[in-house]
């Protein structure tokens, strides 16, 4: 009998096919019209498209890294321009450059070959794969003999970017090269109809384009998945509308953004990151200190124009209702606009930003002349700033001012509320005491952004006068020392005993033994297939999956494994593999997850009898900032459910996925991974995201990396310094939504340490706050080998790894990918049955709700 899920059908799928055309139509309301003079949409008309850049054939659809997908095919910018009915007539050029890159990758190869025989150790290739990935060479200088006849011309602009490894303030990077912007201004002279596309997963410099004189328009066309260059091309051509609104602010220099010096290993000192902005990152930061953006957050053009007027603005108890009016104002085309409602707090003890996100909403696609109301509702409650000296969330008194528009520059007062007294909304404790004294800035004696009239509009506006008594303090309950179960029935209890209710959960975990506890509370990477595949690539079930919950009670217990996979873009599975008879796992048969450039010889199986293949490729969804650019919570569910669907078809259990970090520096190297640099916004994206997944049943995701995984070089070892306020009002709150409003089934801790304690052995953070404050239900894991074994350099590090035991005294319920050390940590020192209880109870709740 096998125990495979995937399929024996090597044609593609339906299923394949289908969420491939849900992509398509989708993707481009993730698509930023950054520049537009009318060049875009290009005429019906057009026949011949000169397309040049390093992203036009070797575009990227994802990031490297655990964000990586392994689908069946990708369609390519070109391949998607030719297949829409258009003509590309720069082949010779594009030949070149892939010669050029052939070759580099070539030379690359043998480079980590070398390493590989010279050390003696496969592993070396492995981690010169990771600390230093393949990236394509720069692109040759585009010739007069380059330059044919055509309508248009495309210059694709492609960067990647991935796990392990921050971006760097470089040409060919963050910065363009020399060869691309002699490329753009030769090309922005020949041709009256020139696009540049960005294909671009975080913030590069466009400084270049927004100064080249014949750059008809600029389009964020980000990463979109497998069909990205059908995605392109669809609105390149008018056949889908770009309607996304950005998701970060772009600065007009990288100098522009606060701790642009000493972020990551801008300084040198990649063991310490000290949180000096506190609350100031991002848009709350350039309002603040009057440093104007390139392109502001929430930034987007359309191929219409729109009328936006605020009908009314209005409260009842703690509501505020906002009644927006939207036109479609143009003559050709339609499309779809985003209204955003920001407050500006008054200051008082605690200093406020000028204005923060508080909620938004987008219309319907509109055709030209039609209109569409919207209705956006928030709580005065959620105004509130949290006061360290009082430990609670403080709505202090004055007036906070309501204001509504398009952008964050491009807002206007619509209203105000009139606070009479402070009102304490939520009443806590103070947590993750910050471990060394800060040098936070301070927006107090600088110069906000503003706009002629804005001290006339706040005179002018509506006052709406909060009654106090709406608004009811929560106080906060902390639980103590967990309690210990016993059982003394004889016959053993299984959990479809629990289920069937012929027994408690308090019985089953009475008659566990810590050693069957401890066995659970790690992962199985420790013999057998798991044992030796790849890190990241550890299940025994599900090829290519990261890993498994132990399955050594299944039989006399009940309680089978779970299994967990890789995202955030889709499932990172094996695309294809094959057994024999006896359901053993080939390797040399198989295809590996990671492209490891033959860093890992493949072993020769004693093959038993017939070989059967099996397939399970999946779909590459957009990435996370191109979904939060949509600021469409149904699209967002919609690329839910399609990785549901796949994960209730292939036998996943929990989706390594959303990544919600804070894109806190634009050099982050997983900033592709995450939605936003709003904590509002990435939450809400979070629990949409969870809600498609978990529609499924035994489906969940793992929101994740909890928290301040905001940057790369030393992930594993860095030590966040990080003020209380700054914590909870922006690292922490997109985890506190996407928690209160989707309750995912789990999430990872992150790596490195917050206020020196490791954030997989911080109990504030994962018992406290996580669980006694939010009231989070499911299981907390740790990040793949967060207490040692898969460090990527040979150093000695400041700091040093977190352990299972501490896990378990935590409330971090399951250590992944699982060793013997881990389980002999657990029972060695000093964990108590009750604690190994708490954490089994949550990890046998998840298997109930996913495996029965």
């Amino acid at each position: 009998m096998s125990i495979w899920k995937a399929t024996k059908v090597a044609e593609m799928s339906a299923r394949e096919k289908a969420h491939m055309e849900k992509v398509r139509k989708f993707a481009a309301e993730g698509m930023v019209l950054l520049e537009n003079d009318g060049t875009l949409p290009l005429a019906a008309d057009t026949k011949k498209i000169a397309l040049f850049g390093n992203g036009a054939r070797h575009m990227i659809k994802g990031g490297k890294g655990s964000g990586d997908v392994n689908s069946r095919s990708v369609v390519g910018v070109e391949q998607g321009i030719i297949e829409a009915g258009c003509e590309v007539v720069s082949g010779s050029w594009l030949d070149a450059y892939d010669k050029i890159c052939t070759d580099a990758k070539g030379a690359y190869d043998a480079r980590v070959k070398d390493l590989i025989e010279n050390s003696g150790n496969p592993m070396a290739g492995f981690m010169e794969i990771f600390n230093n990935p393949y990236h394509d060479p720069d692109v040759q200088e585009i010739g007069d003999a380059d330059l044919a006849d055509a309508d248009a011309a495309v210059y694709v602009i492609a960067r990647d970017s991935g796990e392990g490894r921050d971006r760097k303030p470089v040409a060919g990077d963050y910065e363009l090269t020399d060869n691309e912007k002699k490329n753009i201004e030769k090309l922005a002279a020949r041709y009256d109809k020139f696009v540049v596309a960005l294909n671009v997963g975080g913030v590069i410099d466009t400084k270049a384009l927004r100064n080249t004189k014949g750059v008809g328009a600029v389009l964020l066309m980000s990463q979109a998945g497998n069909v990205i260059g059908t995605v392109f091309a669809d609105a390149l051509l008018g056949k889908s509308i770009p309607t996304g609104h950005l998701a970060m602010t772009w600065a007009e220099n990288y100098s522009d953004y606060p701790a642009f010096d000493t972020f990551s290993s801008q300084n040198g000192d990649v063991d310490d990151e000290y949180y000096n902005e506190g609350i100031f990152v991002g848009y709350r930061y350039f309002d603040s200190f009057g440093k104007k953006p390139a392109y502001p957050f929430g930034y987007g053009l359309s191929y219409t124009s729109f009328d936006v007027s605020v009908k009314d603005v209005s409260l009842t108890g703690e509501e505020l209702t906002a009644k927006v009016a939207v036109k479609n104002t143009g003559d050709k085309f339609a499309g779809k606009q985003l209204v955003q409602l920001y407050v500006s707090a008054p200051d008082g003890n605690v200093e406020k930003p000028v204005k923060e996100l508080k909620g938004f909403a987008k219309t319907k696609e509109l055709k030209p002349g039609e209109s569409d109301e919207l209705t956006i509702k928030v709580k005065v409650s959620d105004f509130a700033s949290y006061d360290e000296s009082k430990a609670s969330y403080v709505l202090e008194p004055g007036k906070y001012f309501i204001r509504i528009g398009e952008n964050a520059c491009s807002t206007h007062i619509a209203a105000a509320v009139k606070v009479a007294e402070e009102i304490v909304t939520q009443k806590l404790a103070n947590k993750m005491k910050v471990d060394t004294e800060l040098n936070e800035i301070s927006a107090k004696n600088a110069t906000p952004l503003t706009y002629d009239g804005e001290e006339s509009e706040k005179a002018a506006a509506k006052v709406l006068t909060l009654d106090a008594a709406a608004i009811k303090t929560i106080v906060a309950e902390y639980e103590g020392a967990p309690a210990e179960y016993n059982c003394d029935k004889a016959e053993k209890i299984t959990l479809e005993d629990v289920k069937s209710g012929k027994a408690t959960m308090e019985d089953l975990l009475g008659q566990l033994t810590r050693e069957e506890m401890a066995d659970l509370c790690v992962g199985t990477a420790r013999g057998g297939f798991g044992g030796t595949s790849v890190i990241g690539t550890a299940s025994a079930v599900v090829p290519g999956a990261a890993g498994d919950t132990s399955s050594k009670m299944a039989a006399d217990r009940g309680v089978h494994n779970l299994v967990l996979a890789d995202g955030p873009a889709g499932l990172r599975l094996t695309p294809y593999f094959a057994v024999d008879e006896e359901n053993q796992y080939i390797p040399e048969m198989s295809a590996m997850a990671f492209d490891f450039a033959g860093t890992f010889e493949q072993p020769t199986t004693d093959i038993k009898g017939e070989v059967t293949k099996y397939y399970q490729y999946c779909t590459a969804i957009p990435i996370a900032t191109m979904l939060a650019q949509t600021w469409n919570m149904d699209v967002i569910e919609e690329a839910g459910d399609i990785v549901g669907t796949e994960m209730e078809e292939l036998g996943v259990n929990l989706w390594l996925a959303p990544g919600m970090n804070i894109q806190k520096n634009p050099l982050c190297g997983r900033n592709f991974e995450y939605y936003s640099e709003d904590p509002l916004l990435a939450g809400m994206c979070a629990a949409a995201d969870t809600k498609g997944v978990q529609k499924h049943k035994g489906c969940g995701t793992t929101i994740k990396h909890f928290a301040c995984n905001n940057q790369e070089d030393n992930r594993m070892h860095t030590n966040a310094h990080v003020s209380e306020r700054a914590l909870r009002e922006i690292y922490l709150k997109g985890f506190e939504v996407a928690v209160r409003q989707s309750q995912p089934l789990s999430i990872m801790t992150s790596y490195n340490l917050i206020n020196g304690i490791h954030a997989a052995n911080n109990y504030d953070l994962l018992t406290a706050i996580c669980r006694n404050e939010w009231g989070f239900e499911g299981v907390v894991m740790t990040d793949w080998g967060t207490t040692g074994g898969i460090e990527m350099e040979q150093r000695t590090f400041k700091y040093g790894c977190s352990n299972a035991a501490d896990c378990v005294r935590s409330g971090n319920d399951l250590t992944m990918p699982g060793s013997d050390e881990d389980v002999k940590n657990i029972l060695d020192n000093g964990v108590t049955r009750a604690e190994l209880q708490a954490c089994t109870r949550r990890i046998l709740d998840c298997v109930l709700k996913c495996r029965y």
